[in-house]
């Protein structure tokens, strides 16, 4: 695919532009400020000082494709959040075998028009047989890219930290291995429960204080474990499978939650757990 091709097929096709602010009704000009709008839809993205000069997104996925020339990872497929103030994608890196099932890896990054962020980069994995995804934190490249008239990529730099998170993906993989070697216990699954909907200890899980509606998530949590379990078997994988599948799949039906996923308070719960019950196997 070419690098054209791929941004009509991620939807990416688009550039933003700056524009001056000014205020109404009484239209005075706002010094030194800009607004970053995309193009084709005159959605606002950003607001930003004068000297932000946007990486667009074709000068993104050049970088990219020159990343996976010299790297042999595939640019694997990409999108945005919020109508474009948030720019993903995602390169193909090493897939895990465990039991009957398939872990594939990516080396994920994100760049961002509303200035939340710079170009960052990150471990990000799918379980195929069900479909589950979750992100590791993202570690922004090290040269702490601005969006300046400056901002010229260094490959050489970009390249050392994929070598690294290819690294942590290797030890992620072990790690998996481990849960899915170690017994699930009533108590691990309790501890779970209670930091995936931030129970206090006094607070019972079948009890009547809570409401209708978290009885009925806790519900349908403990039945996407049992669903994990059934094909992982009744180990910490099978567990943590459990976490993800309601994060994926149960908790927000009507929506995608990618984003909250892979930026906000699920991430955050996710990786928490994860490290709680890795640290089981130790």
């Amino acid at each position: 695919m070419t690098q054209e091709e791929m941004l009509i097929s991620t939807g990416l096709n688009w550039k933003v532009e700056s524009e001056g602010l000014q205020t109404l009704p009484s239209g005075i000009i706002v010094p030194d400020r800009v607004a970053l709008i995309r193009e084709d839809t005159r959605k606002v993205l950003g607001i930003h000082a004068k000297s932000y000069v946007p990486y667009q997104n074709n000068e993104l996925l050049e970088l990219l494709f020159k990343i996976s020339q010299q790297s042999g990872l595939q640019v694997h497929s990409g999108g945005c959040f919020k109508g474009g103030q948030r720019v993903w994608f995602q390169l193909k890196s090493n897939d895990l075998n465990i039991g009957t099932d398939r872990v594939e890896g990516f080396i994920s990054g994100m760049n961002s028009f509303d200035g939340s962020s710079s170009l960052a980069f990150g471990n990000s994995k799918t379980t195929i047989s069900c479909g589950n995804t979750w992100w590791t934190v993202y570690r922004e490249v090290d040269t702490r890219l601005r969006h300046s008239s400056t901002m010229i990529p260094r490959i050489e730099e970009i390249l050392r930290k994929i070598d690294i998170l290819l690294e942590e993906e290797q030890e992620g993989f072990a790690e998996i291995q481990r849960l899915g070697n170690t017994t699930m216990t009533s108590d691990m699954k309790e501890l779970v429960t209670r930091m995936l909907f931030n129970l206090d200890k006094e607070e019972q899980l079948d009890g009547d204080e809570l409401s209708t509606r978290m009885q009925n998530n806790i519900l349908r949590f403990e039945l996407d474990v049992d669903t994990e379990v059934q094909g992982k078997g009744s180990n910490l994988w099978g567990l943590f499978s459990g976490v993800t599948r309601y994060t994926t799949h149960s908790m927000k039906k009507d929506k995608d939650n990618s984003e909250a996923k892979m930026f906000g308070h699920t991430g955050v719960v996710e990786r928490k757990i994860y490290n709680e019950l890795v640290g089981m196997t130790v």
